[in-house]
């Protein structure tokens, strides 16, 4: 015969109703209408206070609203996700603003005419004139700063993951702390002293991207690192087992196996320095005139001509201000696209 389970007095009660899969939606919705009514009355015209009325009646709607349905426990869980929720919502909203306002101003002036010509013998008040020499700097000076960055940046990881031991990998890492932390002006001082007053050579487009290859540095030695220490152990040791040289199971197994990590870092360096205007104000100097050697000359780059033309303060000059700050942002884009592609395509194939 069988018994009958009977529940212990104080047992707890495990709720068997479960919320819809809109009422995270309804909930919000119903949150953002009763934080504008709140705010109106109030005469709060501050759209950021409607934004965080909204976040907090979103958290606390879904608090009681699942504790009435599901109980307390999955309330508690439900809370976390909606925090979760506001703060990448929260994140995510500059960036759209900032995005939106970028394309809406530069799509104005952004065409091809404007990419394929230059500022030579354009008036400031006057439309017209192109951001192709200020393009073609910044992909020559970003080029040579991650040639010269990328490969001391990738070896020294590779040092100190795969033979740093003792005070001079200790030293190594201190110091590539330190020069994370460098501010660009910094860079671009310390080139200009040495490369310029010094040593005697002219404003380039190579004593900036020096500059940008000291802030890359750091920047590639610490993701390279990290994605280097993500590789098992057991391949190196498998490797080794089997009677092959230590530097050629890195080039071979290790590096290959964390390049798609090491790709997306040298990346995430390129962006940081595509965007720096201090050293390139210091050492490139800029100029209207259209200059394909890096080497010598003054040199334009985006950061420059966007700062230069929002300073002059023209309606014309800001426009061509905004749609230069909308190539820089394409261009980032458009690497990093470019990398996850390599990275990709390059990254060991497992077999079935």
């Amino acid at each position: 015969m069988s018994q009958a389970t009977v529940t212990p007095p104080g047992a707890p009660v495990f709720a068997t109703s479960r919320l819809p899969r809109w009422a995270p939606a309804v909930i919000a919705v119903a949150s953002v209408a009763l934080s504008v009514g709140i705010s109106l009355a109030a005469g709060w015209e501050s759209k950021v206070q409607w934004a965080l009325i909204a976040a907090l009646l979103f958290v606390l709607g879904s608090y009681v609203v699942t504790a009435r349905v599901e109980g307390r426990r999955q309330a508690k869980d439900r809370v976390a996700t909606s925090v979760v929720w506001v703060c990448f919502v929260l994140a995510i909203v500059p960036l759209l603003s900032l995005t939106w306002t970028t394309v809406s101003n530069g799509a104005e002036v952004f065409d091809g005419y404007f990419l394929t010509h230059s500022m030579n013998g354009v008036l400031n008040n006057e439309p017209g004139g192109g951001v192709y020499a200020a393009l073609l700097g910044t992909i020559e000076q970003v080029l040579i700063a991650t040639l010269i960055a990328a490969p001391i940046g990738l070896l020294t990881a590779v040092y100190l993951v795969e033979y740093g031991k003792g005070k001079l990998a200790r030293a190594v890492t201190f110091f590539v702390d330190v020069m994370t932390g460098i501010p660009s002006i910094v860079a671009g001082l310390f080139v200009l002293s040495f490369w310029i007053l010094i040593l005697g050579f002219s404003f380039s487009g190579f004593a900036g991207a020096m500059a940008l290859a000291i802030l890359m540095m750091p920047v590639v030695v610490r993701s390279t690192e990290e994605m280097l220490k993500l590789v098992p152990n057991e391949l190196r040791e498998a490797s080794l087992a089997l009677g092959v040289p230590k530097w050629k199971t890195i080039m071979k197994i290790v590096v290959p196996t964390a390049l798609g990590g090491i790709t997306t870092g040298v990346m995430l360096a390129v962006a940081r320095i595509t965007g720096e205007t201090a050293p390139v104000l210091l050492l490139v100097f800029g100029s209207d005139l259209i200059n394909g050697n890096p080497f010598e000359g003054a040199q334009d780059s985006l950061p420059l001509y966007v700062y230069n033309q929002y300073a002059i303060g023209t309606p014309q000059a800001i426009d061509r201000a905004w749609a230069a700050a909308l190539t820089l942002i394409a261009f980032v884009m458009i690497l990093n696209l470019v990398a996850r592609g390599i990275a990709r395509w390059k990254a060991p194939k497992t077999g079935r």
